[in-house]
């Protein structure tokens, strides 16, 4: 076993599943894979399905091409079905499901991950299983994050905040949105960061009222915002940073949308701590920029939760009733948006400790003007 932390893992999950009442779960590529496994398999054409019960050795489906990179590293016992491409991967999952008795089994799987043909096929070879997304029911098992992911986390902010700062000096009138994405890109290569938790995103004048646009050929102009939001990763986890800049020296307008943006974001900071509900959290942020006058203009959830993927629970918005407690990690990320103007927001990566918020970044939040 080369994953030390899988056993103890797998154990955490077989206990949620008897909870839960799951005969078997079906795990696909992606951050629950990894967190079991340690391998970091992707999503493709030839489908890998990790179908794990309460007790038992679990069965991994996967392509024999593949075997190699597990073969002497398995983190666990394991037994394989492996497929040739001639074949396909479906005697392989037949096979699976028959070595686990799953017909007429309550069968839990990732219900945003796992892809029609997949499920179809599962049906098929355990006649009378019900399939059900269990999405909810999985979140346990990373929603808590130990000492050693929350290491990986800092280092990734500590990476990501530095190459920020190495590039906002460079930043000048005329220059693209392109142009300093790719600044950005190579300023978190420089310092370390193993990935991207997502393309590094810069936008800038009007295009900032797109929460989530696409860097383009624009050049900044005097009097632009500049957003920027990107994050490195470390250990496969993530950061997810966005501050905003203004080119130069901002208007009445900018600089009092850009206030009540940060006074946002700390009041949702001050709003999170252990035992207070999530949307309570949205709440005192949002209540801000509603007085503030901006409310219509808020259009986004507050944050989510951040770990192995950039999207994940606890989701920081109206109607989620889930209870913080320690160990979660999530974003805290207020924003205005004026099509036509342009857009502010301020992103904060944040841990639930015993005494309250402790926020993990570290950037300056107050209004800098810069590129010029």
């Amino acid at each position: 076993m080369t994953f030390p932390h899988a056993q103890a893992r797998l154990d955490k999950l077989r206990g949620i599943l008897r909870r839960a009442q799951y005969d078997c779960v079906v795990l696909t590529p992606g951050a629950n894979f990894f967190y079991l496994s340690g391998i970091a398999f992707e999503i493709g054409s030839r489908p890998i399905l990790l179908l794990i019960t309460p007790d038992g050795v679990p069965a991994l489906v996967i392509p024999a091409l593949e075997l190699p990179r597990l073969e002497g590293r398995e983190p666990f016992p394991l037994r394989y079905f492996c497929y040739c491409d001639a074949e396909g991967y479906t005697t392989a999952l037949a096979a699976a499901c028959e070595a686990l008795s799953l017909a007429g089994k309550r069968i839990g799987v990732e219900g945003m991950k796992l892809r029609f043909a997949e499920g179809e096929a599962l049906a098929r070879y355990a006649p009378g299983s019900r399939l059900e997304a269990a999405d909810d029911t999985l979140q346990w098992l990373r929603i808590h994050k130990t000492a050693d992911e929350i290491a990986q986390m800092r280092r990734a902010i500590a990476i990501s905040e530095a190459a920020l700062a190495q590039v906002v000096p460079q930043v000048r009138v005329g220059m693209s949105e392109r142009q300093i994405a790719r600044l950005l890109s190579e300023a978190l290569n420089a310092q370390g960061a193993e990935a991207y938790a997502f393309e590094p995103l810069v936008l800038s004048g009007e295009n900032t009222a797109q929460p989530h646009g696409t860097s383009t050929d624009r050049t900044i102009r005097e009097g632009d915002l500049l957003l920027f939001d990107f994050g490195a990763k470390s250990g496969g986890y993530a950061a997810d940073i966005t501050r905003t800049f203004v080119i130069g020296a901002p208007s009445a307008q900018i600089a009092h949308i850009y206030e009540t943006v940060r006074a946002a974001n700390l009041a949702g900071i001050e709003a999170a701590r252990a035992g207070v509900p999530c949307q309570a959290v949205d709440a005192a942020a949002r209540q801000v920029i509603v007085q503030a006058g901006y409310g219509e203009h808020f259009i986004h959830r507050t944050g989510h939760g951040l770990g192995l993927d950039i999207h994940e629970a606890p989701y920081i918005r109206e109607g989620n009733g889930q209870l913080l407690e320690a160990g979660m990690t999530f974003t805290i990320e207020p924003g205005i948006y004026i099509a036509g103007l342009g857009g502010v927001r301020i992103e904060d990566d944040v841990l639930i400790a015993d005494s309250g918020a402790e926020v993990l970044t570290s950037f300056p939040k107050t209004l800098q003007s810069i590129g010029v």
